[in-house]
């Protein structure tokens, strides 16, 4: 079957033939039908060598397909059942630690599955596997965003739209700061306050809630901006590393978010298919993934890139 593969430190990605993967105990093969770009794969690549258990490894941990082969003793699932999967749930996590699903097939743990609800397609489910679940848990459980907050969202991309929207349709007066003047109209169609290019505007204005989706020297900003006793979630992985002045800090809270639950894809499939949320994206080919890649380094996507694998 084709994989795009991390090969190692420095080379591009590959799309190789591999031999098809077998269901263990307690596994299913999927076909993936759709699978998500996410700035993690490259972060992922970046630090891989070393860290991954072995190379080559297949990249992809935003995925969706039909269940194709069963493991023993898995229960509540059967061939055909169109599902999403948990990226770093019961199993280590995808792309990563074990194979993910830029691919034809992948195996996922059956405990990581999330069914996709009738009329709801494989690129959006694949979507709410990863920048969905993420997105969503950090503001709303992390988070915990509510009625009457004043909410902080720093980056309007794949992850910040998803993670806006659950804040406003929480009741939450949603404030965005995002660099791209061309999604500024996306943000304010989905219901917040306002938008600022900086969130150092922001500075003394009391949020009670920033959610840092971006991670590029934004964090400061964020802990600055928030009251005494507010929260600031750090999501975003632009930078590896980053510098809080101490002072700062003291009397507020700093809160890091990764990833989240099946529950959590649940919801927002159910928001997906409810249209409540509704997330830009371009579809995209199997064989365009590399590019693709490329494109998201670049800064060059609006939102979220899926790669059309089969269906």
């Amino acid at each position: 079957m084709r994989a795009w593969q991390f090969e190692g430190r420095g080379k591009p990605i590959a799309l190789n033939e591999i031999p098809e993967p077998a269901a263990g105990p307690g596994e299913v093969v999927i076909d993936v039908q759709a699978a998500g770009l996410c700035h993690s794969d490259l972060m992922y690549m970046e630090l891989g060598e070393g860290v991954m258990p072995f190379l080559p490894m297949t990249q992809g941990h935003e995925n969706a397909g039909v269940i194709s082969a069963i493991g023993e003793g898995v229960e509540g699932w059967a061939v055909g059942d169109l599902v999403g999967v948990n990226s770093a749930g019961e199993r280590p996590p995808l792309g990563m630690f074990t194979p993910g699903g830029f691919a034809d097939k992948l195996v996922a743990n059956a405990a990581d599955l999330a069914r996709v609800p009738e009329g709801l397609g494989p690129e959006l489910a694949a979507i709410a596997t990863d920048a969905g679940m993420t997105s969503y848990h950090a503001v709303m459980v992390t988070g915990g965003a509510a009625a009457g907050m004043k909410v902080g969202i720093i980056g309007y991309g794949g992850l910040g739209q998803i993670g806006t929207r659950a804040a406003v349709l929480a009741g939450a007066e949603v404030h965005v700061a995002e660099l791209k003047h061309d999604v500024w109209d996306l943000a304010k169609a989905a219901g917040v306050a306002d938008v600022v290019e900086d969130a150092a505007a922001w500075k003394g204005q009391g949020f009670d809630l920033v959610v840092d989706y971006a991670g590029f020297d934004t964090t400061q900003k964020a802990i600055d901006a928030i009251r005494p006793g507010g929260t600031a979630v750090q999501v975003g992985l632009g930078k590896p590393t980053f510098t809080v002045v101490t002072n700062t800090l003291l009397g507020k809270n700093l809160r890091g978010s990764l990833g989240g639950t099946v529950a959590d894809i649940e919801e927002v499939f159910r928001l997906l298919l409810a249209r409540e949320i509704e997330p830009a994206y371009t579809v995209i080919g199997f064989d365009e993934i590399g590019e693709g890649l490329e494109r998201l380094r670049r800064g060059e996507v609006t939102g979220r890139l899926v790669a059309r694998v089969a269906g």
